[in-house]
């Protein structure tokens, strides 16, 4: 199993995590993936930072793309937010994808503190 990027490492310490699903139009996905990967995570980078990933459905409701960012605080979260809202190059794959996305659900969620899994979690000491 490769080893995880550092800044994936890093995101995944967060204590607030942005889960996000869009779900796409039946047998749009692979188009989707394509003007997401090319419009949209050039700015993502830019201003949300490092993602902790991103999956696709295969048990449950289909057609969903999920992805996960990682941030220290919900004015980290709204800051960034508003940079990746305001980026020039946003509005591009905001138009690109607008007729690919029927839904979208947004949660912010909260690490639970676990004691016995802190030993397996990234950045955990020993």
């Amino acid at each position: 199993m490769p080893e995880l990027h550092p800044a994936v490492l890093a995101a995944a310490a967060k204590p607030l995590v942005d889960h996000r699903v869009y779900t796409i139009t039946l047998r749009r996905m692979g188009e989707f993936i394509e003007v997401f990967d090319r419009l949209a995570m050039p700015v993502l980078m830019a201003t949300l930072g490092h993602p902790l990933g991103f999956w696709t459905s295969v048990v449950g409701p289909q057609n969903q793309f999920v992805h996960l960012w990682g941030y220290d605080s919900l004015a980290d979260y709204e800051a960034r937010c508003r940079a990746r809202d305001s980026h020039p190059g946003f509005p591009a794959y905001l138009a690109a994808s607008g007729h690919l996305i029927t839904a979208q659900e947004t949660r912010l969620i909260r690490r639970a503190e676990l004691p016995l899994l802190q030993a397996w979690m990234p950045g955990a000491s020993a």
